[in-house]
């Protein structure tokens, strides 16, 4: 029996992981939250005080995390039983998560940790190479992006919310470092699928997105 895959690749910021959470919880399909993978190796990294350029201790470190995924109201990641959903979205563990993840063998590590989230019914997969490296045969892709300057002003006003000192010029900055660094990296570049619907959320509401993406599996 075939198992259907929604990928959902774009940059950060787009709004892949609401969107991606919603619609797991309306089709009663698993999610994977790949970033996270590669977000909670970092901060496994961080707590072992890796050296970044030691790719033999970055792939260890890989292959020994636990991770577990909780998707109620909001996403809840833990890594060897610890919660650490509250450091994931810091733009510290976004820059080492970009970093490690251009290293060829954590991304083998990872790969296969990611292809056993597919299980029946269904599965949401977010991330930047769901559609175009770890699921390419899936049934239904998406490729969900907006302008840098609107993925920043999301982020100043999440981060701003939450309490949190924030420059919108430097995050703007960071976004578009971390994007030229994504689209260029030689092993699995931030791309879209060939076969993949392209959204652009920049003035969409997320119910507007998931409608157009309920669309495309019915």
């Amino acid at each position: 029996m075939t198992i259907p895959v929604l990928t959902i690749d774009g940059p950060s910021g787009a709004g892949k992981g609401t969107v991606s959470r919603c619609l797991a919880k309306k089709l009663g399909w698993h999610y994977l939250d790949s970033g996270s993978i590669y977000r909670s190796l970092a901060i496994a990294l961080k707590k072992r005080n890796t050296d970044l350029n030691d790719e033999v201790a970055v792939v260890n470190a890989a292959q020994s995390m636990m991770l577990e995924f909780d998707c109620g109201e909001e996403l809840v990641v833990k890594l060897d039983g610890e919660d650490i959903t509250g450091q994931l979205g810091l733009e510290s563990t976004g820059k080492v998560a970009s970093i490690v993840a251009a290293i060829p063998d954590v991304r083998r590590v990872l790969l296969q940790k990611q292809k056993d989230f597919k299980q029946m019914p269904g599965l949401v997969a977010d991330g930047r190479d769901m559609g175009t490296v770890v699921f390419p045969d899936a049934q239904f892709k998406v490729y969900l992006t907006a302008s840098a300057a609107e993925r920043a002003q999301r982020r100043y006003k999440q981060l701003k919310e939450k309490g949190i000192d924030a420059n919108l010029i430097q995050i703007t900055q960071e976004i578009e470092e971390r994007d030229r660094r994504d689209t260029e990296r030689t092993t699995a570049p931030l791309a879209m699928a060939s076969d993949a619907l392209y959204i652009d959320s920049s003035s969409m509401t997320i119910n507007a997105v998931i409608e157009e993406v309920l669309n495309l599996i019915r």
